[in-house]
């Protein structure tokens, strides 16, 4: 008898199993919708499909009658742009950081305390220091994604960085290679595919962040827009919006993981995170 560790599904069973859960989910919210709305037709915390229908209809496909956009795609090109734009600058000084504080030993002794002390800090106890400092505009909810996910990745990175084979660089300088060509042509080829599956990691912090951010100072956001009907208890706008974000979250992490498939195929699949 075979054992139960062994065996895989097939494509078409992975599908099914896959989907299973959210058909359930499906199912069960909507015969406890029915149940309440049998109950209460003015009910707001299980709304219908109908309601859902037309209160997508509304956002998403007719102008705002007081500014002429639509809220949907106007929320929702708001917030990718500060998310992207956080996750970029994140990006950016995680990666050379962290490849100099696992690389150069003084930059580590220096360096790797500090970050780790500020890998410990709730990113979402500074926002008000943020909005204090920096005011209510766009600066400071970007600002906190990057405090949100830089330190993470840093010293993620430079763990990974420390640990690739000693021999690789003394192998590398016996040739003549420079720090920078180390870091450069040895060091960096190996960890990007490590940077990818941090980012892919963040996405979640980084949404929190944005949407925390959003909530308390914003005039469009897909967070801003949610705090904003929640004192109606449209839960018709709510969970659309909500299922809206979780979409936009799988679709980026799905972007990320094909470029590094595509980026990095020589690297083991039971690797790849």
């Amino acid at each position: 008898m075979g054992r139960v560790i062994n065996r895989r599904p097939g494509r078409g069973l992975q599908l099914l199993l896959g989907a299973l859960p959210f058909v359930v989910l499906a199912a069960v919210y909507l015969a406890a919708s029915d149940a309440r709305l049998s109950i209460n037709p003015a009910d707001k915390l299980l709304p219908s499909l109908q309601s859902f229908t037309e209160a997508i209809d509304r956002l998403a496909f007719q102008p705002d009658s007081r500014k002429g956009t639509y809220i949907l795609w106007a929320d929702t090109a708001a917030s990718l742009l500060r998310l992207c734009l956080g996750l970029v600058i994140a990006t950016g000084i995680g990666l050379s950081a962290g490849v100099a504080i696992g690389l150069l030993p003084m930059v580590r002794a220096a360096f790797a305390p500090l970050v780790a002390a500020l890998s410990m800090v709730p990113p979402l106890a500074v926002l008000p220091i943020l909005f204090i400092v920096f005011g209510l505009g766009e600066l400071a909810k970007v600002t906190l994604i990057v405090i949100g996910i830089t330190p993470f990745l840093m010293r993620d990175l430079s763990m990974s960085v420390a640990a690739l084979p000693r021999e690789q660089l003394v192998k590398a300088q016996t040739l003549g290679a420079s720090t920078w060509q180390i870091a450069t042509r040895v060091v960096l080829p190996q960890i990007l595919p490590r940077l990818i599956g941090g980012l892919r990691l963040s996405l979640g912090p980084a949404w929190l962040f944005l949407i925390s951010g959003e909530a308390i100072a914003a005039t469009e956001g897909l967070g801003y827009r949610i705090f904003l009907v929640r004192r109606y208890l449209a839960m018709d706008v709510i969970l659309p919006y909500v299922a809206w974000i979780t979409l936009l979250a799988f679709m980026l992490d799905f972007l990320l993981r094909r470029l590094s498939r595509r980026a990095f195929d020589w690297m083991p699949e039971e690797q790849r995170q």
